[in-house]
């Protein structure tokens, strides 16, 4: 069962109509041919003069106040497009990075108070003590940002190599985590094996062990139930696995096929995908939440079909 070009070109029209225009720009990117550059004009409109980003680019948090947590959300999307050190929205990111982190935890902020000003679904909610229940996501991922785009032995860089060194503690002695920071921990993997060397050097634990670790929570959280992924917010194995050289994609590789199947079967009638949750307030801000998400998953799922070999 493959995506046929028919399909392909509604998702695309849809996008085009319906999306924000970020979504539209890493469409073109992707599946069309244009450069990175449009992708970074419209990412751009989401940061702010201190270099983090809000505005809404994590569409569940409306606040317009740079955060961690936005900024994680458009790292990923310079990561993913191959931004460069020297690009300006990436050298003013990393600064809001190094002026944000906390030394002593190791980490970023993941929820600040202003959020609860503004249209948030509720997980994002600020309250007392709420960084115990969010932990390393974003700050495992926002260090391998410090490391990967700053120069080696830089005062950037050790800044990075700083929280990764707590943040592997941090995994090391767990013995469950949460989903969303075992993805966080997946890309710093990812990441560092950019940097391996230097990695193997500096830390107790090699990158091999590190990642076996992180592998072992992924098997843990995967709903391996295929009928009950249409049930609610359940771990598919494509949440974590994103292409066939994945580490697990040869052990879960029946269950992969099955996911890619599903995702062709519950594309809707206008080529997108919906999303499986409520923020149980906020109704007109949800609805747009919602509909910036379908772009969203439209895009993220292609990706995933195309890395896969599921596009015709």
């Amino acid at each position: 069962m493959k995506i046929s070009n028919k399909a392909v070109c509604k998702s695309s029209k849809w996008i085009k109509r319906n999306a924000r225009p970020l979504e539209a720009a890493r469409w073109e990117y992707f599946f069309e041919g244009y450069s990175q550059d449009q992708v970074i004009h419209y990412l751009s409109a989401f940061q702010n003069k201190d270099g983090g980003f809000g505005h809404g680019i994590e569409p569940d948090f409306w606040s317009p106040y740079s955060s961690p947590m936005a900024t994680w959300a458009a790292g990923q999307i310079l990561i993913e497009i191959g931004a460069n050190p020297t690009d300006e929205i990436v050298k003013s990111m990393i600064s809001y990075l190094v002026n944000t982190y906390d030394k002593e935890t190791g980490m970023w902020a993941s929820v600040l108070p202003e959020t609860n000003q503004y249209p948030h679904a509720p997980w994002w909610h600020w309250e007392e003590g709420v960084q115990e229940k969010w932990m390393f996501n974003p700050s495992a991922e926002l260090a391998a940002f410090l490391v990967h785009w700053s120069s080696e032995e830089s005062e950037t860089s050790e800044i990075g190599w700083s929280a990764i060194e707590k943040a592997i503690d941090r995994l090391m002695k767990a013995n469950e985590m949460e989903r969303h920071e075992i993805n966080n921990y997946q890309q710093l993997i990812k990441i560092m094996n950019l940097h391996k060397t230097t990695f193997n050097t500096r830390f107790h634990y090699s990158l091999s062990e590190v990642s076996n670790k992180v592998m072992s929570f992924v098997e843990k959280s995967v709903e391996w139930d295929a009928s009950e992924w249409s049930t609610g917010y359940k771990s598919l194995p494509l949440d974590f696995i994103d292409s066939p050289e994945h580490p697990l994609s040869e052990k879960f590789s029946d269950l992969i096929e099955q996911n890619l199947n599903f995702y062709i079967e519950t594309i809707s009638d206008e080529g997108t995908w919906d999303i499986s949750w409520n923020w149980g307030g906020y109704p007109e801000e949800f609805a747009v939440s919602r509909r910036y998400w379908k772009g969203i998953l439209t895009v993220n799922r292609y990706k995933l079909l195309k890395s896969f070999g599921y596009l015709l």
